[in-house]
C-alpha cells in the first residue's frame, strides 16, 4: 500500500508538533479506533455551564490513558515507527496528546475538584455542590480550551482513517 501524507500541526503546552505523517494501514486502523473514542466522549463536546458533571468529564478524559495504551499494544510497535519521509507516527502523536494536553489538565484539576467534593454536605446533590464551586467556571474554561485542541487532533485522525469527520471543529460553540 502506498503511504499518504498528512500535515500535522498540534500545539499543547510548552511543545508543539508540526510536520508530516505518512501512516501505514496499521496506523490508519489505530487512528480510526482513537478517533471513535474521542468523537464519542466529552473530550470533543462542549460542556455548557448548565450541563454535565465536572467529575464525569475528568473521568472521561482519564479513560483516554488506558484506551490509548490498549490501542498501542494491540497494533504493536509498527505504529510507533515513522514511515517514508514522515516526521511523526501514530504512537508519538497519541503520547504527545496525553502527556502535554490531557495529563496537565488532570494533574491540576483532579485534586482540586476532589478536595471540594470531599466537603459536600450529605443533603446536597453532586450537581448542586459542583454548581456552587467557585472554581467550576474556571474548570469548564480549561475543559473548553482542551476540547479545541482535541478536536483538531480528532479530525486529523479522521483524515488518516479516511473518513469524513463526524464532529465539527466548532462543535458545541
Amino acid at each position: 500500500m502506498s503511504l499518504t501524507s498528512v500535515s500535522v500541526g498540534l500545539g499543547f503546552g510548552p511543545i508543539s508538533l508540526s510536520g508530516t505523517w505518512e501512516p501505514d494501514e496499521r496506523e490508519m486502523e489505530a487512528a480510526w479506533e482513537m478517533y471513535i473514542e474521542l468523537a464519542t466522549r466529552i473530550s470533543t463536546q462542549a460542556l455548557k455551564e448548565d450541563e454535565g458533571i465536572l467529575r464525569e468529564a475528568l473521568g472521561s478524559l482519564h479513560d483516554l490513558f488506558p484506551i490509548t495504551r490498549e490501542i498501542l499494544r494491540r497494533h504493536g510497535p509498527t505504529v510507533a515507527r515513522k514511515k517514508g519521509k514522515g516526521d511523526h507516527s501514530f504512537a508519538e502523536l497519541s503520547v504527545y496528546v496525553l502527556n502535554y494536553a490531557v495529563r496537565p489538565l488532570l494533574a491540576r484539576w483532579h485534586p482540586l475538584l476532589e478536595d471540594y467534593e470531599a466537603r459536600r454536605p450529605e443533603e446536597r446533590s453532586v450537581v448542586e455542590h459542583e454548581a456552587a464551586w467557585e472554581r467550576a467556571a474556571e474548570l469548564r474554561e480549561a475543559l473548553e480550551e482542551l476540547r479545541s485542541g482535541l478536536l483538531e487532533y480528532a479530525n486529523l485522525l479522521a483524515t488518516v482513517a479516511g473518513v469524513e469527520p463526524l464532529i465539527a471543529l466548532d462543535a458545541g460553540s
